[in-house]
């Protein structure tokens, strides 16, 4: 299967007082990478102007917007279509200026402790590594239970483990601090999920990847319980949530800051095609999927 999907993402800063320097780290725009096609993508700042743009040390497109002095609010929007094509997982070989050994480090966010361990060892002694790695997803998904609202952004992967509970974000960091347990590399991925009949949202998804022998780099959404298809658009990819965060900033002045976020994933045409990989997920979930 192939889907072209459209999407509009705009974030909206406000302080209750000027801002007299603020800085905005956007990783929003997505490559073409296997199985993705960018047809067209524009980022536009209301308040502000992109000083530089570059690739990061994980190939992600990056943009430092400075806000203007005085503004009290600015809004970041980007918006375009992606052509997505349904390869149940599967990405590939690393291609990055990162080394795969680079994916075994643990982070602040993902260091292990008793719980991760405790879920590393229950997939210990299956042999297959993608078998492994479905096993282990479906370990979180059973343990960690999905609820919004539950978790802090600042949550480490132990935190959410010990909590129960957590979101898209949180069965990612889990996913890479045990898969790394297991020697897998494996990052973190956050990017746009195409929800079956809502349009509108209100947060980017974020899933995981870890590196199968053979196979490359694979997709798993523990949240959901399966590989990522066509409704799944790629945006950026890090050693955690830090180095793959869709915006991020610093500022100067007094005052206190809100921030609102809307974003709507639509899909238009779709045609079918042959394509079987390695990479599905075993057990995929005919519920709505979560964001």
């Amino acid at each position: 299967m192939t889907a072209r999907l459209t999407i509009r993402h705009t974030t909206t800063y406000r302080w209750d007082t000027p801002v007299s320097y603020a800085l905005q780290q956007l990783r929003l725009t997505p490559k073409d990478r296997p199985g993705q096609t960018v047809i067209d993508w524009s980022t536009r700042i209301d308040g502000g102007r992109v000083e530089v743009a570059f690739d990061d040390a994980h190939a992600n497109r990056t943009q430092l917007v400075s806000v203007d002095a005085g503004r009290t609010e600015v809004t970041i929007t980007a918006a375009g279509t992606v052509e997505i094509e349904d390869q149940q997982g599967v990405i590939g070989q690393q291609g990055g200026f990162m080394p795969l050994w680079m994916f075994l480090r643990p982070t602040d966010r993902t260091r292990r402790g008793p719980g991760t361990l405790a879920l590393a060892r229950e997939v210990r002694d299956v042999d297959d590594q993608l078998a492994q790695m479905h096993a282990l997803s479906q370990v979180i998904r059973d343990q960690v239970t999905y609820a919004s609202g539950t978790t802090e952004v600042t949550m480490t992967a132990e935190e959410a483990v010990a909590n129960g509970t957590g979101v898209c974000q949180d069965h990612a960091h889990i996913f890479v601090t045990a898969a790394r347990l297991l020697d897998r590399p494996a990052r973190y991925v956050s990017g746009y999920l195409k929800m079956d009949g809502i349009e509108e949202q209100d947060a980017t998804h974020a899933w995981a990847e870890a590196h199968v022998d053979g196979l490359g780099w694979v997709g798993f959404d523990i949240s959901n319980g399966i590989s990522p298809d066509d409704r799944y658009v790629r945006v950026a990819t890090g050693l955690d949530y830090e180095d793959a965060s869709p915006v991020s900033g610093i500022r100067q002045g007094p005052g206190t800051e809100t921030m609102s976020v809307h974003l709507s994933v639509s899909e238009g045409a779709s045609q079918s095609q042959s394509q079987s990989q390695a990479g599905q997920s075993q057990s995929q979930s005919q519920s709505q999927p979560r964001g």
